[in-house]
């Protein structure tokens, strides 16, 4: 048994070195209250990162019921696929043999990324990107050092070079010398526009992150439902309970 346990504490500390972030990461409340947020989510994880990941966890008609999308616009907009259906899992048709011989591993389920990870880690991942030379797919990350994944979203961001290392750049700090607010996003320098603003992408993978969030944790509305009920139903069963202990104590002198 202790062999059992060593063996799979040693399997899983490569996983957890490779996961662990490399660089600072900016902050990110989810709301799952937000909905057009979500709906605009669920639309960039489709089209974004379902090509490569998928979210077996998740089926197509538990998000639109979730987040009140209608079947029709779940069907023409986010089922791309003519191989999945309505009550499908958020599949995709890449095999993981085909992902490992593109990518050198297979690329990971996504249903629980935020619940590994963060949804901080994710969001800051998506808007560390930078032009690297030299690079696999010629860019490199600032959360996630000599990262193997391809910038998703380059055609919304477009292509940033770093000019110097935000990890070192505290935020909120005054340069003596210019009297200006230094701030990290500072060192990205833009190479090549893309079809987004700055703060139309920082919105685009908020939502994107929020989407995720959700996705790893879609009973939390019925929780929120439940949780109020359940608190009233132990407040009136503790007085009946209270009542009945002094019934019978009643007869008992101490």
């Amino acid at each position: 048994m202790k062999k059992l346990l060593l063996a799979m504490i040693i399997a899983l500390v490569p996983g957890l070195v490779m996961a662990a972030p490399s660089g600072k990461l900016d902050s990110m409340k989810p709301d799952l209250y937000d909905f057009e947020s979500l709906h605009n989510g669920a639309r960039l994880f489709v089209n974004y990162c379902m090509g490569c990941h998928t979210a077996e966890h998740q089926r197509f008609s538990r998000t639109a019921e979730d987040l009140g999308i209608p079947q029709d616009v779940i069907e023409e907009n986010l089922i791309l696929s003519p191989q999945l259906a309505y009550n499908d899992h958020m599949l995709n048709g890449l095999t993981r043999e085909d992902g490992a011989a593109m990518f050198g591993t297979a690329p990971p389920d996504l249903s629980l990324i935020t619940r590994s990870h963060g949804a901080d880690y994710i969001y800051s991942l998506l808007r560390g990107y930078y032009v690297e030379e030299g690079r696999p797919f010629g860019v490199n990350n600032t959360v996630f050092a000599d990262i193997g994944m391809p910038h998703p979203l380059v055609h919304l961001q477009g292509e940033y070079e770093l000019i110097c290392d935000p990890n070192e750049v505290e935020v909120k700090t005054t340069d003596p010398l210019k009297g200006t607010v230094a701030d990290p996003r500072d060192c990205f320098s833009e190479v090549r526009a893309g079809s987004l603003s700055p703060a139309e992408y920082d919105q685009a993978v908020y939502d994107l992150t929020n989407f995720m969030v959700y996705v790893a944790e879609p009973s939390k509305y019925q929780s929120d439902r439940l949780g109020p009920k359940v608190l009233v139903f132990i407040f009136v069963f503790f007085i009946f309970a209270y009542l009945l202990k002094k019934e019978y104590w009643r007869d008992i002198k101490h």
